[in-house]
């Protein structure tokens, strides 16, 4: 049996704001594929702003506890992007985490919590290098 993560949802109260707001962030239009639904393909896995209200079902979005986390291959430049968008949280500059990974936070304006991660850094569970956030080389490979 072969599994694979093909979606994941972010409930937003306004599928049009969310739309600008992830389009501007990740630099691409994305699709709109209901009055309520605008997906993003993010390298095979679709970010789903998901207004239900907006589909005509009889709940409110209610913002995800946890964050979505994104492998981008320019860090700095999704940062600068991060900063013109209409962020409600963003750290105030990239950081080199503990455990190896350059990376950034920010939440939506819906209150979603996002993370960049720069993808040459993401971890992978192969030896890192925590200095400089890179996986380790083997020397004799």
């Amino acid at each position: 049996m072969s599994v694979k993560l093909f979606r994941v949802i972010l409930p937003v109260n306004d599928v049009e704001q969310a739309a600008r707001f992830y389009a501007q962030v990740l630099n691409q239009a994305g699709e709109r594929v209901s009055a309520g639904r605008h997906y993003f393909d993010c390298g095979g896995t679709i970010l789903a702003c998901f207004d239900p209200r907006a589909d005509g079902d009889p709940w409110d979005a209610q913002p995800n506890p946890d964050n979505v986390y994104f492998a981008v291959s320019d860090l700095e430049a999704t940062f600068e992007r991060a900063r013109r968008a209409e962020c409600s949280r963003l750290d105030d500059k990239i950081k080199l985490q503990p455990w190896g990974e350059r990376s950034f936070y920010a939440a939506d304006p819906f209150g979603n919590k996002i993370c960049f991660v720069d993808a040459e850094t993401v971890f992978t569970g192969q030896d890192h290098d925590v200095s400089s956030g890179r996986p380790s080389k083997d020397e004799n490979a």
